[in-house]
């Protein structure tokens, strides 16, 4: 006898049905995040043409003058006796090719490229474009010419604002949110490359975040779009024609473009460029530390399992770090809630976020973790910086005999007068001087030399050779391969770990020793 359901079909019947029901469902779901999958990834267009005609009246070339003195030009008279052939000779040559100290100021251009974002003629460039330039003049692509005004310059960000007045509103075009590229997404690069005006360039987003060494926030898009000398300061657009990062670097050996072009992300540059705007100057937060790089020695001198974060060398005095308790040694984890994976990403976290913000920074301290409660600053110009430095309180040392190393093949004495005289260190430099280093030790490899000044050793002061012995002893027992010391030089400082079982080479008795 078969069980009917209220439908008058059998269970088995009904069973079938809701797994048959299921099957149909999953198909469509997935189907419908392919088409989503595809809809987000934006298939390429048939053509750039309908967009560069849109884009292109917004784009403009940038040229600047400069005038160059006699001393600039690096011409200088050599001195001949008096009324000698070479005299007579060398003022001609001089006269005859632009020299000589008759010779009027040479002026020089360049050229570059920028873009409207605003129909009252506010026009975006690189600060590198327009750099120490006299005249400033913007044309664009309906070759009308404009004196430029120059509204601020960010020398860090290398982006600069200017103006023009024209008589009717003129095109403009947007910023966009560069966050939301991806890699393998469209984009066009438009601009003045050698001098070529409105010229238009196809590629796609080749890597994110890349860090070239340009400066502090170094956060830039790559493209394999065409860029070239001249496209400086160029918009990259996205294919929806929004402003999502501006050309400001390429490699290349030869000066021409092999697809490697970067640029500045949009999202960084809109906040300077209306700090700008508003202020003349671009007004960053600051969190007063000097920082470095937590390599593998460093993580395994330090007792960490990976080498993330950033290491604090330095806390400037009376900054916003020092105020809150932050110290040299302490290891940066997390700011503001973001993970600190590469130590080259906090100064860029932290000048992104508003001056005056109380922020939670998670840190690592003598091997445990907590949390600091940091209010940011604004970032004040270099020379302050340079005075708190200089202001440091300085320490008074102990009467200590120095000596060698723990046979790590470097010797160190406390900071003296003559010492201090020898090495040209600051009137208030203090701990132990480096005042050997021998050529095959791990000392000498790791980078430490003579007139170095070695503040802490496992984090801890050390004014003398017995304690700086007993910090290595101490590494050794705890079975680490190396201590970690906090040097100065060159009136900067940094980690150096330094491996506490090399073998140092014994020249008097040509044997190799371990240090034990």
């Amino acid at each position: 006898m078969k069980v009917l359901s209220r439908s008058g079909r059998s269970v088995a019947a009904a069973q079938q049905s809701a797994v048959n029901m299921q099957w149909i469902m999953a198909a469509f779901v997935s189907l419908v995040l392919m088409a989503a999958s595809v809809a987000h990834a934006a298939p390429a267009p048939d053509s750039f043409a309908d967009l560069s005609e849109k884009l292109l009246p917004a784009v403009v070339n940038i040229s600047t003058t400069q005038t160059l003195k006699n001393s600039d030009r690096g011409m200088e008279m050599p001195q001949f006796p008096p009324g000698s052939p070479f005299d007579e000779l060398f003022k001609d040559f001089l006269e005859r090719h632009g020299g000589g100290q008759d010779a009027r100021p040479q002026k020089v251009t360049s050229l570059g490229s920028g873009f409207i974002i605003d129909p009252s003629g506010l026009v975006v460039t690189n600060n590198h474009v327009i750099a120490d330039a006299d005249e400033i003049t913007v044309t664009l692509q309906d070759s009308q010419a404009f004196k430029a005004e120059l509204v601020g310059t960010d020398t860090k960000g290398d982006i600069a604002l200017l103006r023009i007045k024209a008589n009717k509103p003129l095109p403009a075009v947007s910023f966009g949110n560069s966050d939301q590229m991806r890699v393998g997404d469209w984009v066009l690069a438009i601009g003045n490359p050698l001098g070529l005006g409105g010229t238009v360039t196809a590629g796609i987003v080749s890597a994110r975040s890349r860090n070239i060494n340009a400066g502090s926030y170094d956060d830039f898009i790559q493209t394999d779009a065409a860029i070239n000398k001249g496209n400086s300061g160029g918009p990259l657009f996205n294919i929806k024609g929004e402003v999502i990062g501006i050309n400001t670097a390429i490699y290349s050996q030869s000066g021409g473009s092999i697809g490697i072009g970067f640029a500045i992300p949009a999202n960084q540059a809109q906040k300077i460029v209306v700090d700008l705007q508003k202020y003349g100057k671009t007004r960053r937060a600051w969190l007063g530390v000097h920082i470095q790089t937590v390599t593998d020695d460093i993580a395994e001198s330090l007792g960490l399992k990976d080498h993330g974060g950033a290491l604090v060398a330095d806390v400037t005095p009376n900054g916003p770090a020092a105020k809150a308790g932050l110290k040299s040694g302490d290891v940066i984890l997390k700011f503001d809630g973001k993970d600190i994976n590469e130590y080259a990403r906090l100064p860029l976290i932290v000048s992104e976020t508003p001056i005056n913000k109380e922020v939670e920074v998670g840190i690592l301290r003598d091997g445990k973790r907590q949390t600091v409660k940091v209010v940011v600053a604004e970032l004040p110009d270099d020379k302050e910086i340079e005075q708190a430095q200089n202001d440091k309180p300085s320490g008074k040392q102990k009467d200590t005999n120095g000596g060698n190393v723990a046979n790590l093949g470097f010797s160190v004495t406390p900071v003296t007068p003559a010492l201090r005289e020898k090495f040209d260190l600051p009137a208030d430099a203090k701990g132990l001087v480096v005042t050997d280093v021998k050529t095959n030790s791990a000392a000498a490899e790791r980078g430490l030399r003579p007139g170095d000044v070695i503040l802490e050793a496992g984090q801890e002061p050390v004014k003398s050779l017995a304690e700086l012995n007993g910090k290595i002893d101490a590494a050794k027992k705890a079975d680490r391969k190396s201590v970690l010391l906090l040097v100065q030089s060159d009136g900067a400082l940094r980690f150096l770990p330094l491996k506490v079982d090399d073998i140092v080479k014994d020249k008097d008795s040509g044997k190799d020793k371990k240090s034990k």
